[in-house]
């Protein structure tokens, strides 16, 4: 890569030339980007996940704009027009507009009104014009009259003339810099309501009359602004003042004052009104779009972030509830493994309101499998089932707890559920993904497309591509981080594993099951097609409990075990005794444990990890529970201040769960006394928060809620 393009790097991230240059060598080596973080810090310099992914989106932009330079090179070579400026200007370009600005005289055109003109053979009249000396203007056109290429009077002539003077003016790359930076300045965007559809798009009525400066428009309001255009309830329009464009370009091209100026002056009003203005509206519409789809990309991503690693509760029997009325609740029993082992239906609720029956039926499954804890989902009638269940007297204290059920019907229809049970139902498959939601919420939800689970904004709006693309580096984060149990993980946990795939998941899986566990991890290399490149980037996350190195339980990869032996070795001890003995890992001084590959960053992740092998990084399990006395929205009033979960967080505010079926919205000038500009300043999925009532609207079921003032 061109050495330039290094420096460029560098200094767009703040790094330095050494970080980019031995991140792109290791992504194009097929690295991963956790791999990468993890364990090539020397080569790196320890950057984190979010620069390495920077440095690998920049890169691919710029192959995209190389690309694209060596296209327009090849067309204006091909048209015999590439001269060494014109070479030496599109080498130097920048950005892929001022790329497009050089290029616009030279691309193939469809016949345009200049083109026309030239037809009729009034270019030279445009040349004579655009001097704007003095002279007769009307007996100079007079002389280019010919009927037979229907140029039939004088102000025809001139119209053709002015056409080929607005195409220059279009296709200058100083008036389109100059269009451009007062667009970048001064452009605002504007909507209002499409006539005869008022009534229709009355949800899009705060935007019928709207105008702001596009540059400080929030990400929100443009997406909104954009859907509303999108399905035919808005016209939306983004343009400086005109006044102020046409007189930008007027200075730079009328250069006197005389009938052949007042002709060119005619010819930019026309080229901004028709050419210029629809192009830099055509640029900005599609800069805004995507700068909105990156900032809602990066609030979705954030907010998946936090719920694929909210605490899991841990291995233990559970009995999970998907709740319902007229159909009943489903009922199952999932093992410590999340194995289903038993499933039924029970009727506590109206209309068949067999409470007795269901309650027995509880308690005889509670006993019999020895649940520890009932997982319940938040959907409808969870909240009745939630009483339901603690008012049942068990033997012993049973944890009930509600459950972010978002996606489960997803999950229950998709083919990976069908895979998993294909001999029963969907209620069934819902059921017991909502209790495997609670023993290991990062397990279960990488089965289900990150877009489903409910915690975006405006997700449908965004580019898909770029979306799905965001949400994948999540999931693959979050599950390299916490490790994965190689012995009992599912395939579709194993193929977000670094290095591995679906492809060699399904392998792992079959190679699991015909010949039993891993009993160390160099036994991956006997899985089909898993070479030294999977086994390098794959190791390190994977973890097997039960084998006979305890390093294979722990983050350090197995390329560092020999460094290890050598500490214990050092030490008199063995590996055993140095991973449970601090006393031991103090006497360990790190520097004689340097090489020319391995440096401090890495003995240092080796010494926290010895300390605390296979450490789960995710939080302790907190238990919470709902007010009792609110289980609808007919319970909420303004004035109450309730126990709340936060379910999802946006650049307007937050949403909570306070336990009604209908989340409440924390507006962000609610969330705290102090000027907030992002609600993840302050907030994070799955937080516990108390909440103030502000307003109720039950016909809409819209909540209004506020922390401010309100004890946290």
């Amino acid at each position: 890569m061109d050495s330039k393009f290094i420096t460029q790097i560098a200094n767009e991230l703040g790094i330095r030339e050494f970080q980019v240059l031995n991140t792109i060598n290791l992504l194009k080596d097929g690295a991963t980007v956790p791999f990468i973080a993890r364990y090539r810090k020397e080569m790196t310099g320890s950057l984190d996940e979010v620069v390495i992914a920077s440095i690998r989106d920049r890169y691919e932009q710029i192959l995209e704009l190389e690309k694209r330079r060596e296209a327009i090179l090849n067309s204006i070579k091909e048209q015999e027009k590439l001269t060494p400026e014109l070479e030496k200007q599109i080498l130097e370009a920048g950005t892929m507009s001022e790329l497009e600005d050089i290029y616009l005289p030279y691309r193939p055109k469809r016949r345009t009104r200049a083109t026309i003109a030239r037809e009729k053979g009034l270019e030279p009249l445009a040349n004579i014009i655009y001097a704007q000396s003095n002279f007769d203007i009307e007996t100079k056109a007079a002389s280019f009259l010919d009927p037979e290429k229907d140029v039939k009077t004088v102000d025809e002539a001139l119209s053709g003339a002015r056409d080929i003077i607005a195409e220059w003016v279009n296709e200058d790359k100083g008036s389109r810099e100059r269009v451009r930076n007062l667009f970048a300045r001064k452009a605002s965007i504007s909507s209002r309501a499409v006539r005869g559809k008022e009534l229709e798009g009355i949800k899009y009525e705060s935007y019928f009359d709207w105008n702001e400066s596009l540059l400080k428009a929030p990400s929100h309001r443009l997406l909104a602004m954009f859907r509303g255009e999108n399905e035919g309830f808005l016209k939306v329009s983004i343009e400086p003042d005109e006044i102020e464009a046409v007189e930008l370009l007027n200075r730079k091209f009328v250069r006197a004052k005389n009938a052949a100026a007042a002709q060119v002056e005619m010819a930019v009003k026309d080229s901004y009104k028709r050419l210029l203005q629809p192009s830099m509206e055509t640029e900005f519409r599609q800069a805004a779009k995507e700068k909105a789809d990156q900032e809602a990309i990066r609030v979705f991503a954030e907010n998946l972030r936090q719920l694929l690693l909210a605490p899991p509760l841990g291995q233990k029997n559970v009995l999970a509830i998907d709740p319902g009325f007229r159909t009943g609740c489903k009922v199952v029993v999932i093992d410590r493994q999340g194995r289903l082992l038993h499933n039924e239906t029970i009727y506590p609720h109206p209309p068949q309101s067999d409470t007795k029956q269901a309650s027995a039926k509880i308690q005889t499954l509670v006993k019999a499998y020895k649940i520890e804890a009932i997982a319940i989902g938040n959907g409808t009638a969870g909240r009745e089932t939630e009483n339901f269940i603690k008012r049942i007297p068990f033997e012993t204290n049973i944890l009930a707890l509600m459950v972010n059920e978002s996606g489960a019907s997803v999950y229950s229809a998709s083919a990976v559920a069908r895979e998993e049970f294909p001999e029963y139902d969907v209620t069934v498959r819902g059921a017991v993904s909502i209790g495997r939601r609670l023993m290991d919420p990062l397990s279960e939800l990488v089965k289900i497309d990150p877009k489903s689970i409910g915690v975006g904004q405006y997700q449908h709006d965004v580019n898909q591509p770029l979306l799905q693309k965001g949400l994948e580096d999540v999931v693959i984060s979050c599950v390299n981080k916490v490790g994965v149990e190689l012995n009992t993980a599912s395939k579709h946990l194993l193929s977000y594993v670094s290095g591995i795939g679906p492809a060699l998941a399904s392998k792992i899986v079959e190679h699991r099951d015909k010949k039993g566990v891993f009993h160390t991890r160099t036994d991956l290399m006997s899985v089909p097609r898993f070479g030294d490149k999977a086994f390098e980037q794959a190791a390190g996350f994977l973890r097997i409990r039960e084998s006979a190195n305890p390093l294979d339980r722990s983050a350090v990869h197995p390329e560092s075990y020999r460094i290890v032996d050598s500490m214990a070795e050092k030490l008199g001890c063995s590996l055993t005794d140095l991973m449970s003995s601090e006393e031991l890992r103090k006497k360990i001084n790190l520097r004689e444990f340097v090489t020319e590959s391995v440096g401090l960053p890495t003995l240092t992740d080796i010494m926290q990890e010895l300390a605390k092998p296979g450490r789960d990084p995710r939080e302790k399990f907190d238990f919470f529970e709902f007010d009792k006395n609110v289980n609808s929205i007919e319970d909420v009033n303004p004035g109450m201040v309730l126990p709340g979960i936060v379910t999802n967080i946006t650049n307007f505010g937050a949403f909570v769960d306070i336990g009604v079926h209908q989340d409440g919205l924390i507006h962000v000038s609610q969330i705290a006394s102090k000027f907030v500009k992002d609600p993840n300043e302050l907030l994070k999925l799955n937080q516990k928060v108390m909440v103030k009532v502000l307003q109720v609207d039950k016909d809409r079921k819209r909540i209004q809620l506020s922390m401010k003032d309100v004890e946290q």
